[in-house]
Protein backbone atom coordinates (compact mmCIF):
# COMPACT_ATOMS: atom_id res chain seq x y z
CA UNK A 1 0.00 0.00 0.00
CA UNK A 2 2.60 2.45 0.97
CA UNK A 3 4.94 1.81 -2.26
CA UNK A 4 1.14 2.03 -4.54
CA UNK A 5 0.94 5.57 -2.70
CA UNK A 6 4.59 6.63 -3.07
CA UNK A 7 3.84 5.97 -7.06
CA UNK A 8 1.31 7.53 -6.82
CA UNK A 9 2.64 10.87 -5.37
CA UNK A 10 6.07 10.41 -7.92
CA UNK A 11 3.54 10.56 -10.58
CA UNK A 12 1.88 14.07 -9.04
CA UNK A 13 5.05 15.19 -8.74
CA UNK A 14 6.20 14.50 -12.04
CA UNK A 15 3.52 15.78 -14.17
CA UNK A 16 2.65 19.07 -12.20
CA UNK A 17 6.44 19.76 -12.40
CA UNK A 18 5.66 19.22 -16.50
CA UNK A 19 2.61 20.99 -16.41
CA UNK A 20 3.81 23.59 -14.44
CA UNK A 21 6.56 24.57 -17.16
CA UNK A 22 4.06 23.94 -19.76
CA UNK A 23 1.78 26.42 -18.10
CA UNK A 24 4.15 28.71 -17.63
CA UNK A 25 4.86 28.82 -21.22
CA UNK A 26 1.70 29.10 -22.86
CA UNK A 27 0.64 32.30 -20.28
CA UNK A 28 3.86 33.85 -21.60
CA UNK A 29 3.37 33.29 -25.46
CA UNK A 30 0.11 33.72 -25.08
CA UNK A 31 0.59 37.54 -24.23
CA UNK A 32 2.75 38.37 -26.41
CA UNK A 33 1.35 36.24 -28.94
CA UNK A 34 -2.30 38.69 -29.05
CA UNK A 35 0.10 41.74 -28.88
CA UNK A 36 1.92 40.80 -31.94
CA UNK A 37 -0.91 39.25 -33.83
CA UNK A 38 -3.03 42.65 -33.03
CA UNK A 39 0.42 44.68 -34.74
CA UNK A 40 -0.49 42.56 -37.91
CA UNK A 41 -3.82 43.97 -37.83
CA UNK A 42 -5.88 41.09 -36.63
CA UNK A 43 -8.55 41.37 -34.33
CA UNK A 44 -8.45 40.42 -30.37
CA UNK A 45 -10.92 38.20 -30.71
CA UNK A 46 -9.17 36.56 -33.97
CA UNK A 47 -5.46 36.27 -31.76
CA UNK A 48 -5.98 33.41 -29.38
CA UNK A 49 -2.67 31.44 -29.13
CA UNK A 50 -4.49 27.79 -28.17
CA UNK A 51 -6.35 28.30 -31.27
CA UNK A 52 -3.18 28.74 -33.08
CA UNK A 53 -1.52 26.19 -31.82
CA UNK A 54 -4.46 23.66 -32.82
CA UNK A 55 -4.91 25.04 -35.66
CA UNK A 56 -1.18 24.48 -36.83
CA UNK A 57 -1.51 20.96 -34.97
CA UNK A 58 -4.02 20.16 -37.60
CA UNK A 59 -2.18 20.86 -40.55
CA UNK A 60 0.89 18.73 -39.94
CA UNK A 61 1.10 16.94 -42.78
CA UNK A 62 0.32 12.76 -42.19
CA UNK A 63 2.98 11.35 -44.21
CA UNK A 64 6.26 12.80 -42.00
CA UNK A 65 4.20 12.07 -39.39
CA UNK A 66 4.18 8.52 -39.99
CA UNK A 67 7.80 8.48 -40.97
CA UNK A 68 8.79 9.60 -37.66
CA UNK A 69 6.57 5.92 -36.18
CA UNK A 70 8.89 4.45 -38.92
CA UNK A 71 12.03 5.91 -37.86
CA UNK A 72 10.91 5.38 -33.91
CA UNK A 73 10.32 1.80 -34.93
CA UNK A 74 13.94 0.99 -36.49
CA UNK A 75 15.39 2.78 -33.65
CA UNK A 76 13.65 0.51 -31.16
CA UNK A 77 14.34 -3.03 -33.00
CA UNK A 78 18.01 -1.67 -33.39
CA UNK A 79 18.10 -1.24 -29.59
CA UNK A 80 16.39 -4.45 -28.89
CA UNK A 81 19.18 -6.10 -30.94
CA UNK A 82 21.74 -3.96 -29.11
CA UNK A 83 20.27 -5.53 -25.75
CA UNK A 84 20.48 -8.80 -27.08
CA UNK A 85 24.33 -9.05 -28.03
CA UNK A 86 24.29 -7.79 -24.17
CA UNK A 87 22.02 -10.80 -22.22
CA UNK A 88 23.72 -13.36 -24.85
CA UNK A 89 27.03 -13.23 -22.29
CA UNK A 90 24.37 -14.39 -19.53
CA UNK A 91 23.89 -17.66 -21.09
CA UNK A 92 20.41 -16.51 -22.69
CA UNK A 93 19.52 -16.17 -26.49
CA UNK A 94 17.05 -13.52 -25.74
CA UNK A 95 13.87 -13.73 -27.83
CA UNK A 96 14.31 -10.40 -30.00
CA UNK A 97 10.32 -9.70 -29.96
CA UNK A 98 10.85 -9.67 -26.22
CA UNK A 99 13.64 -7.35 -26.12
CA UNK A 100 11.71 -5.14 -28.15
CA UNK A 101 8.37 -5.07 -26.67
CA UNK A 102 10.05 -4.94 -23.46
CA UNK A 103 11.81 -1.72 -24.75
CA UNK A 104 9.11 0.22 -25.98
CA UNK A 105 7.42 -0.93 -22.55
CA UNK A 106 10.16 0.93 -20.49
CA UNK A 107 9.64 4.17 -22.69
CA UNK A 108 5.65 3.86 -21.79
CA UNK A 109 6.56 3.64 -18.06
CA UNK A 110 8.69 6.81 -18.12
CA UNK A 111 5.86 8.77 -19.69
CA UNK A 112 4.40 8.22 -16.25
CA UNK A 113 7.09 7.48 -13.84
CA UNK A 114 10.45 8.80 -15.20
CA UNK A 115 13.51 6.53 -14.64
CA UNK A 116 10.98 3.86 -13.70
CA UNK A 117 10.61 2.26 -17.38
CA UNK A 118 14.43 0.81 -16.80
CA UNK A 119 13.55 -1.19 -13.80
CA UNK A 120 10.16 -2.58 -15.40
CA UNK A 121 11.66 -3.41 -18.48
CA UNK A 122 14.46 -5.19 -16.74
CA UNK A 123 11.92 -6.93 -14.77
CA UNK A 124 9.89 -8.25 -17.36
CA UNK A 125 12.36 -9.12 -19.57
CA UNK A 126 13.71 -11.03 -16.46
CA UNK A 127 10.32 -12.77 -16.16
CA UNK A 128 9.79 -13.82 -19.40
CA UNK A 129 13.64 -15.04 -20.18
CA UNK A 130 14.61 -16.56 -16.99
CA UNK A 131 17.34 -14.34 -15.79
CA UNK A 132 18.32 -13.53 -12.31
CA UNK A 133 16.43 -9.58 -12.76
CA UNK A 134 20.06 -7.79 -11.11
CA UNK A 135 21.95 -9.05 -14.01
CA UNK A 136 18.96 -7.97 -16.35
CA UNK A 137 19.13 -4.92 -14.66
CA UNK A 138 22.91 -4.21 -15.00
CA UNK A 139 22.67 -4.77 -18.89
CA UNK A 140 19.97 -2.25 -18.51
CA UNK A 141 22.47 0.12 -16.65
CA UNK A 142 25.09 -0.54 -19.53
CA UNK A 143 22.28 0.50 -21.97
CA UNK A 144 21.78 3.79 -20.65
CA UNK A 145 25.59 4.59 -19.52
CA UNK A 146 26.29 3.72 -23.56
CA UNK A 147 23.31 6.21 -23.83
CA UNK A 148 24.90 8.94 -21.95
CA UNK A 149 27.89 8.31 -23.88
CA UNK A 150 26.08 8.65 -27.11
CA UNK A 151 24.72 11.82 -26.10
CA UNK A 152 27.88 13.81 -25.14
CA UNK A 153 29.19 12.65 -28.25
CA UNK A 154 26.00 13.82 -30.24
CA UNK A 155 26.08 17.24 -28.19
CA UNK A 156 30.19 17.50 -28.70
CA UNK A 157 29.22 17.45 -32.52
CA UNK A 158 26.65 20.01 -32.49
CA UNK A 159 28.82 22.78 -30.44
CA UNK A 160 31.63 22.37 -32.90
CA UNK A 161 29.11 22.28 -35.57
CA UNK A 162 27.14 25.33 -34.46
CA UNK A 163 29.75 26.60 -31.49
CA UNK A 164 28.53 30.61 -32.77
CA UNK A 165 25.02 29.90 -32.36
CA UNK A 166 25.50 28.08 -29.29
CA UNK A 167 27.59 30.41 -27.41
CA UNK A 168 25.65 33.11 -28.75
CA UNK A 169 22.96 32.16 -26.61
CA UNK A 170 24.51 30.63 -23.45
CA UNK A 171 28.01 32.47 -23.42
CA UNK A 172 26.20 35.24 -21.51
CA UNK A 173 24.38 33.29 -18.87
CA UNK A 174 27.38 31.11 -18.18
CA UNK A 175 29.63 33.88 -17.60
CA UNK A 176 27.25 35.85 -14.89
CA UNK A 177 26.86 32.15 -13.11
CA UNK A 178 30.48 31.39 -12.86
CA UNK A 179 31.58 34.71 -12.14
CA UNK A 180 29.19 35.12 -9.18
CA UNK A 181 28.18 32.45 -6.78
CA UNK A 182 28.80 29.26 -9.20
CA UNK A 183 31.89 28.18 -8.38
CA UNK A 184 31.59 28.26 -4.90
CA UNK A 185 28.61 25.83 -5.33
CA UNK A 186 30.17 23.57 -7.21
CA UNK A 187 33.23 23.63 -4.36
CA UNK A 188 30.19 22.68 -2.20
CA UNK A 189 29.01 20.41 -3.66
CA UNK A 190 32.54 18.92 -4.23
CA UNK A 191 33.37 18.83 -0.50
CA UNK A 192 30.52 17.27 0.69
CA UNK A 193 30.51 14.11 -2.02
CA UNK A 194 34.23 13.71 -1.17
CA UNK A 195 33.74 13.94 2.59
CA UNK A 196 31.15 11.64 2.12
CA UNK A 197 33.52 9.05 0.17
CA UNK A 198 36.45 9.17 2.65
CA UNK A 199 33.86 8.39 5.59
CA UNK A 200 32.75 4.98 3.35
CA UNK A 201 36.15 4.79 3.01
CA UNK A 202 37.32 5.05 6.55
CA UNK A 203 34.61 2.99 8.01
CA UNK A 204 33.91 0.39 4.92
CA UNK A 205 34.96 -2.43 7.74
CA UNK A 206 31.98 -1.47 9.94
CA UNK A 207 29.61 -0.88 6.95
CA UNK A 208 30.63 -3.94 5.89
CA UNK A 209 28.57 -6.05 8.36
CA UNK A 210 25.31 -4.41 7.75
CA UNK A 211 22.51 -6.17 6.27
CA UNK A 212 21.92 -3.92 4.13
CA UNK A 213 25.27 -3.59 2.69
CA UNK A 214 25.27 -7.58 2.12
CA UNK A 215 22.14 -6.82 -0.22
CA UNK A 216 23.23 -4.01 -2.20
CA UNK A 217 26.52 -6.13 -2.24
CA UNK A 218 24.75 -9.15 -4.05
CA UNK A 219 22.86 -6.62 -6.40
CA UNK A 220 26.44 -4.65 -7.49
CA UNK A 221 27.28 -8.79 -8.48
CA UNK A 222 24.39 -9.15 -10.66
CA UNK A 223 24.57 -5.86 -11.78
CA UNK A 224 28.76 -5.79 -12.55
CA UNK A 225 28.08 -9.41 -14.91
CA UNK A 226 25.27 -7.55 -16.60
CA UNK A 227 27.56 -4.89 -17.02
CA UNK A 228 31.09 -6.66 -17.93
CA UNK A 229 28.45 -8.73 -20.91
CA UNK A 230 29.91 -5.78 -23.22
CA UNK A 231 33.14 -7.50 -23.12
CA UNK A 232 32.39 -10.34 -24.04
CA UNK A 233 30.44 -9.32 -26.76
CA UNK A 234 30.25 -11.69 -30.08
CA UNK A 235 30.34 -8.99 -32.74
CA UNK A 236 31.70 -5.49 -31.42
CA UNK A 237 31.54 -4.17 -35.06
CA UNK A 238 27.28 -5.30 -35.50
CA UNK A 239 27.33 -3.69 -32.08
CA UNK A 240 28.75 -0.34 -32.67
CA UNK A 241 26.72 -0.65 -35.60
CA UNK A 242 23.41 -0.60 -33.86
CA UNK A 243 24.86 1.77 -31.21
CA UNK A 244 25.27 4.37 -33.90
CA UNK A 245 22.32 3.46 -35.90
CA UNK A 246 19.97 4.16 -32.64
CA UNK A 247 21.00 7.90 -32.34
CA UNK A 248 20.65 7.96 -36.28
CA UNK A 249 17.54 7.34 -36.16
CA UNK A 250 16.84 9.62 -33.17
CA UNK A 251 17.97 12.29 -34.93
CA UNK A 252 16.15 11.58 -37.98
CA UNK A 253 12.76 11.74 -35.75
CA UNK A 254 13.26 15.17 -35.27
CA UNK A 255 14.72 16.06 -38.96
CA UNK A 256 11.33 14.23 -40.78
CA UNK A 257 9.30 16.04 -38.30
CA UNK A 258 10.24 19.19 -39.53
CA UNK A 259 9.00 18.33 -43.04
CA UNK A 260 5.89 17.95 -41.08
CA UNK A 261 5.29 21.51 -40.46
CA UNK A 262 4.95 24.38 -43.50
CA UNK A 263 7.55 27.02 -41.09
CA UNK A 264 10.42 24.47 -40.38
CA UNK A 265 10.49 22.28 -43.77
CA UNK A 266 13.28 24.51 -44.88
CA UNK A 267 15.84 23.91 -42.18
CA UNK A 268 18.97 22.50 -42.64
CA UNK A 269 19.94 19.23 -41.17
CA UNK A 270 22.13 21.10 -38.80
CA UNK A 271 19.42 22.87 -37.63
CA UNK A 272 17.54 19.16 -36.76
CA UNK A 273 20.67 18.29 -35.01
CA UNK A 274 20.71 21.35 -32.85
CA UNK A 275 16.65 20.78 -32.00
CA UNK A 276 17.33 16.99 -31.42
CA UNK A 277 20.32 17.87 -28.68
CA UNK A 278 18.55 20.45 -27.02
CA UNK A 279 15.76 17.97 -27.24
CA UNK A 280 17.22 14.96 -25.34
CA UNK A 281 18.55 17.44 -22.66
CA UNK A 282 15.08 18.60 -21.95
CA UNK A 283 13.98 14.70 -21.96
CA UNK A 284 16.61 14.41 -19.36
CA UNK A 285 14.51 16.63 -16.61
CA UNK A 286 12.27 14.38 -14.49
CA UNK A 287 8.93 15.09 -16.19
CA UNK A 288 6.83 12.67 -18.61
CA UNK A 289 8.45 12.26 -21.48
CA UNK A 290 10.33 15.67 -21.01
CA UNK A 291 6.93 17.62 -20.92
CA UNK A 292 7.40 21.17 -20.58
CA UNK A 293 11.14 21.02 -21.09
CA UNK A 294 11.66 19.46 -24.14
CA UNK A 295 9.21 22.39 -25.83
CA UNK A 296 11.03 25.14 -23.90
CA UNK A 297 14.52 23.84 -25.78
CA UNK A 298 12.44 22.95 -28.88
CA UNK A 299 11.56 26.42 -28.80
CA UNK A 300 15.10 27.70 -27.51
CA UNK A 301 16.78 25.86 -30.72
CA UNK A 302 14.53 26.75 -33.02
CA UNK A 303 14.48 30.39 -32.45
CA UNK A 304 18.65 30.29 -33.38
CA UNK A 305 17.80 29.64 -37.06
CA UNK A 306 15.06 32.87 -37.00
CA UNK A 307 11.66 30.59 -36.16
CA UNK A 308 9.25 32.87 -34.10
CA UNK A 309 8.41 31.28 -31.06
CA UNK A 310 5.07 30.78 -32.23
CA UNK A 311 5.57 29.02 -34.63
CA UNK A 312 8.77 27.24 -32.31
CA UNK A 313 6.20 26.61 -29.74
CA UNK A 314 4.03 24.66 -32.79
CA UNK A 315 6.46 22.72 -33.62
CA UNK A 316 7.38 21.55 -30.14
CA UNK A 317 3.58 20.55 -29.40
CA UNK A 318 3.49 18.49 -32.70
CA UNK A 319 6.64 17.07 -32.29
CA UNK A 320 6.39 16.07 -28.16
CA UNK A 321 2.59 14.58 -28.92
CA UNK A 322 4.29 12.77 -31.68
CA UNK A 323 7.66 11.00 -30.58
CA UNK A 324 7.02 11.05 -27.08
CA UNK A 325 3.30 10.58 -26.64
CA UNK A 326 1.90 9.04 -29.94
CA UNK A 327 4.86 6.68 -30.65
CA UNK A 328 5.76 5.50 -27.02
CA UNK A 329 1.79 5.28 -25.93
CA UNK A 330 0.49 3.18 -28.80
CA UNK A 331 3.96 0.62 -28.43
CA UNK A 332 3.40 0.50 -24.81
CA UNK A 333 0.32 -0.23 -24.79
CA UNK A 334 0.59 -3.15 -27.53
CA UNK A 335 3.89 -4.34 -25.64
CA UNK A 336 1.76 -4.78 -22.42
CA UNK A 337 -1.31 -6.01 -24.21
CA UNK A 338 0.48 -9.07 -25.95
CA UNK A 339 3.72 -9.76 -24.29
CA UNK A 340 2.16 -12.72 -22.29
CA UNK A 341 0.16 -13.56 -25.03
CA UNK A 342 3.39 -14.98 -27.14
CA UNK A 343 5.31 -16.08 -24.16
CA UNK A 344 2.37 -18.15 -23.02
CA UNK A 345 4.09 -21.75 -24.82
CA UNK A 346 7.70 -20.11 -24.43
CA UNK A 347 10.47 -21.63 -22.55
CA UNK A 348 13.79 -19.70 -22.76
CA UNK A 349 16.70 -21.97 -22.44
CA UNK A 350 20.82 -22.00 -21.49
CA UNK A 351 23.12 -21.39 -24.38
CA UNK A 352 25.28 -24.58 -24.75
CA UNK A 353 28.56 -24.38 -26.52
CA UNK A 354 30.34 -26.71 -28.43
CA UNK A 355 31.61 -28.73 -25.51
CA UNK A 356 27.82 -29.62 -24.65
CA UNK A 357 28.22 -27.41 -21.58
CA UNK A 358 25.96 -24.54 -20.05
CA UNK A 359 27.08 -21.49 -20.31
CA UNK A 360 25.86 -19.06 -17.37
Amino acid sequence: MKKTLLNIVKVIVFFSVGLGILYYLYSSFSAKYVVDCMAKGQAEADCDFGTKLIEDFKSARPFWIFMIFVTFTISNISRAMRWKMLIKPLGREARLINTFLCTVIGYFTNLFLPRAGEVIKAGVLSKYENIPAEKVMGTVVLDRLLDVISILIVSVLALLLEYDKIWGYFGGPMKAFFGGFGWQTLLLVGGLVLGAVLLLFFFRSTFAETGFYKKIAKVALGFKEGILSIGKLDNVPLFLFHSVLIWVMYFMMVYVSFFAFAPTENLPPVAALLAFVFAAWGIVIPSPGGMGSYHYLTIVALGLYGISEFDAASFSNISFCTIQLATNISFGILGFAIIGYLNRNYKPLDIVDDAGAHKS
